[in-house]
C-alpha cells in the first residue's frame, strides 16, 4: 500500500533515485493535464488577495480570522492511492498525488491557502542524524501505531551518569545525491514547461526537536526522571543536539540548501509564511536570519515550568537567535510557561492547542503575536459531525479573541483520521468562515 509522502503543507522530506527518475508519455500527459489545472486555479485574482491577507496577518495588522486546514494522514482518504492516481512511474506517481493536493486545496478545501503556479521538488538526500537511533515496533511506514526503544534507555544510574555522551551522538551528515536530484529536476522542468515553475523546497528539518530527540534516544520516562536526577547528563545532551542542528543549518546555509519559507510556505506547526519582513536578497541562497525559525518542546507537557525554562529555552533561544523571525509551540499547552517562552528572539507566531488554557493564552497574547489556534481535529474524526457543536465551540473562541484584538487563525491539522468523509473537513471550512463572519461581520 502506497501513502502520501508529502508533509507539513505538501513538503516532501525525500527525492527519488537516479533509477526512478523516468517519466513515460502515458504519465507525462497526466502530470500536464493536473498542471494546467493548478496553473489556472493559481491565476485566479482571489490568490494574491489571500497571500495578502497573510502578509498583513503575520504583520500583526487587525484582518479576519485566517483559516488553514492541512487533513495530513487524511489526504489518504481523500485520494486512496489505489483508486485514485493514475500514473504509473513510481516518481510520477508521487507527483501526481503533490498536483491534486493543491488542486484540491483550490476547488473543495477551499481555506486561506494560497495556491501558486509552482512545483515543489526535494533533493534525492540522506541526513545520518545522530548517528544512533531508536528502533520502531509497528507498522510506522504504512500509518501504523508504533512504539520504540531506546538505544540509551537500559543503561543503570552509573553507566548513564558517566557515559561519555558525546562519543555516541555524533553532529548529523547530510549527503545531497546531485546526480539524481538534478535528473528530476529536469525532467520537472520538461514535463512543466509553460505550466508551472519547478522550484526546490526540501524538508530539512521541521523543529530543532530537542525534547522529541532526547525522548527517542533515552525513552520518554527516563527523560521526564533525569531532569531531577541527572540535570548535567540533560544538559550535556541539549548541548549536543543544539550544536548538532546549528552545524547542520549552517552547511544547508553555506552550500545553498535551504528554501525561502517567507511566502507560500507552510511554517512550524502549521500557518503560511507570507512576510515582507525577511525578504531573501538571493532567492537562490536563502540565509537562515531571512527565514522563519520554528521550536517546540511538545514532550515536556507534563514537565514543570520552571524545569522547561532551565533545560530547553536556553537553548532554544539560541537556535532561534539564528532565524529573522520565530515561531514556537505545537501540542504543548504554553499558558504555563509563557513567561519562558516569550523570552525568544523575534517571536511573532504562538501555537494555541487544545492542552493550552485557550482564554488565558487570548489575555496574554493580545495583539503583541499571532494567535495560532490549533482546533480540534477529533470534531471531524466521526461519520457524523455535530455542527451546532462545532459552531459553538468556534464562535466561543473569536469572541473571546475579538475582545482581545488577537490575530487569529484557525488550524485544522493533525487529523489520522477523516471518518473516510473529505467532506466533514470542508464543510468544517464552511461553518469556520460562517462563524468568523457572524462575530468580525
Amino acid at each position: 500500500m502506497r501513502l502520501d509522502k508529502a508533509s507539513c503543507g505538501n513538503l516532501s522530506e525525500s527525492g527519488w533515485p537516479a533509477e526512478q527518475c523516468v517519466i513515460s508519455d502515458h504519465d507525462r500527459k497526466i502530470l500536464r493535464g493536473l498542471a494546467q489545472q493548478l496553473k489556472a486555479l493559481a491565476e485566479r485574482p482571489i490568490e494574491e488577495e489571500k497571500a495578502k491577507l497573510w502578509i498583513a496577518h503575520n504583520g500583526l495588522q487587525q484582518t479576519r480570522p485566517v483559516i488553514l486546514a492541512d487533513p495530513e494522514n487524511g489526504w489518504n482518504e481523500i485520494f486512496p492511492w489505489e483508486k485514485t492516481i493514475q500514473c504509473e512511474g513510481e516518481m510520477a506517481g508521487d507527483w501526481e498525488m503533490w498536483l491534486r493536493k493543491e488542486i484540491c486545496w483550490a476547488e473543495n478545501i477551499k481555506d486561506d491557502k494560497p495556491i501558486t503556479a509552482q512545483f515543489c521538488l526535494p533533493y534525492c538526500a540522506t541526513d545520518s542524524k545522530w548517528g544512533i537511533h531508536e528502533e520502531r515496533i509497528g507498522d510506522f511506514e504504512h500509518g501504523g501505531a508504533y512504539v520504540w526503544k531506546s538505544p540509551l534507555a537500559e543503561m543503570d544510574e552509573d553507566e548513564f551518569e558517566n557515559c561519555d555522551l558525546a562519543s555516541l551522538i555524533k553532529t548529523p551528515v547530510i549527503t545531497v545525491d546531485w546526480e539524481a536530484s538534478n535528473k528530476a529536476f529536469e525532467i520537472a522542468q520538461d514535463v512543466f514547461d509553460g505550466l508551472l515553475t519547478v522550484v526546490r523546497r526540501h524538508k530539512w528539518w521541521w523543529s530543532p526537536d530537542l525534547s522529541l530527540s532526547y525522548s527517542n534516544l533515552r525513552g520518554m520516562e527516563n527523560m521526564m526522571c533525569d531532569f531531577y536526577d541527572f540535570p548535567d547528563k540533560v544538559h550535556e545532551m541539549m548541548r549536543l543536539f543544539t550544536d548538532g542542528y546549528k552545524a547542520k543549518f549552517k552547511y544547508l546555509e553555506d552550500n545553498g540548501l535551504l528554501y525561502d519559507n517567507s511566502k507560500d510556505c507552510y511554517i512550524g506547526s502549521g500557518g503560511i509564511g507570507y512576510t515582507d519582513e525577511l525578504n531573501p536578497a538571493d532567492p537562490s541562497h536563502v540565509l537562515l536570519r531571512e527565514m522563519w525559525g520554528f521550536n517546540e518542546a511538545q514532550e515536556t507537557s507534563e514537565v514543570s515550568p520552571d524545569m522547561v525554562g532551565e533545560f530547553l529555552i536556553p537553548y532554544q533561544i539560541e537556535l532561534a537567535d539564528l532565524f529573522g523571525l520565530n515561531y514556537y509551540g505545537c501540542c504543548e499547552g504554553l499558558d504555563r510557561r509563557w513567561e519562558h517562552v516569550k523570552k525568544l528572539p523575534r517571536l511573532r507566531r504562538v501555537s494555541v492547542s487544545q492542552w493550552a488554557d485557550i482564554p488565558k493564552m487570548s489575555d496574554m497574547l493580545q495583539s503583541d503575536y499571532v494567535f495560532a489556534h490549533k482546533v480540534s481535529p477529533t470534531d471531524i474524526a466521526v461519520p457524523q459531525i455535530d455542527e451546532g457543536y462545532i459552531r459553538g465551540r468556534l464562535h466561543e473562541l473569536l469572541a473571546h479573541c475579538k475582545a482581545n484584538n488577537n490575530c487569529v487563525e484557525l488550524i485544522m491539522k493533525d487529523n489520522h483520521t477523516l471518518a473516510n468523509r473529505p467532506q466533514n473537513l470542508y464543510r468544517w471550512v464552511e461553518i469556520a468562515r460562517e462563524e468568523i463572519a457572524r462575530v468580525y461581520g
